[in-house]
């Protein structure tokens, strides 16, 4: 089950993303509007972790993000901005393929066949609605979640339109412009919207 307060942010979603993809060389045209969105959760419980489907100028973007109470060492250069959150106070959003927390959350996702979490919305601590997402997705693999294995950081090999990241024994592949291929690997994380699907994110053993 996935968390979201009913909450006002200054600035918005969509201004992040907005400011931030227009300094990406992979990205063309501006923000026009937001699909919707998946996510899985961190077990503890103290990072947030969105994948969202965005409309940039002709294309789809596919942009994993981490929310965070407090900055990630050593990922300055991944911060995407700091907002202030009406229920949570000031949140610290990343790219997500820089937090290994995140990263960890969509590779076991992929190899262990989860899907998506339901998004249970709060207000003042108050369950108030259980939100239905037009996008879906869901791992390809069997694994056991005890058997996907531990790692302490992530390394980002190359970080373009598919951004590859090696996280203890495996690579993870983000399709961030959606193009009609799909991720590389083994396994995968398969994402549907309202006018596409795709495996978004994939995985291999090195």
């Amino acid at each position: 089950m996935s968390i979201v307060h009913k909450a006002t942010l200054t600035p918005t979603k969509k201004e992040i993303f907005g400011a931030w993809l227009a300094t990406r060389s992979w990205c063309e045209g501006d923000l026009t509007g937001t699909i919707g969105s998946y996510r899985f959760d961190d077990p503890a419980g103290r990072v947030g972790i969105e994948c969202v489907l965005l409309e940039v100028g002709e294309s789809v973007v596919h942009l994993p993000v981490s929310y965070r109470e407090a900055p990630l060492d050593g990922a300055e250069d991944f911060l995407m901005a700091t907002t202030e959150h009406s229920a949570l106070g000031t949140r610290y959003v990343y790219d997500a393929t820089a937090d290994a927390v995140a990263v960890r959350a969509l590779l076991t996702a992929a190899l262990t066949g989860a899907t998506q979490e339901p998004m249970d919305v709060y207000d003042r601590g108050r369950l108030v609605d259980r939100r239905e997402s037009v996008v879906t997705a869901t791992g390809t693999g069997s694994w056991s979640r005890n058997a996907v294995p531990h790692f302490d950081g992530v390394t980002i090999r190359s970080h373009g339109a598919d951004t590859r990241v090696d996280a203890g024994s495996f690579a993870i592949v983000v399709k961030r412009v959606v193009d009609g291929s799909d991720a590389d690997g083994a396994e995968s994380i398969q994402v549907t919207w309202p006018d596409g699907a795709g495996a978004l994110v994939g995985v291999r053993h090195l």
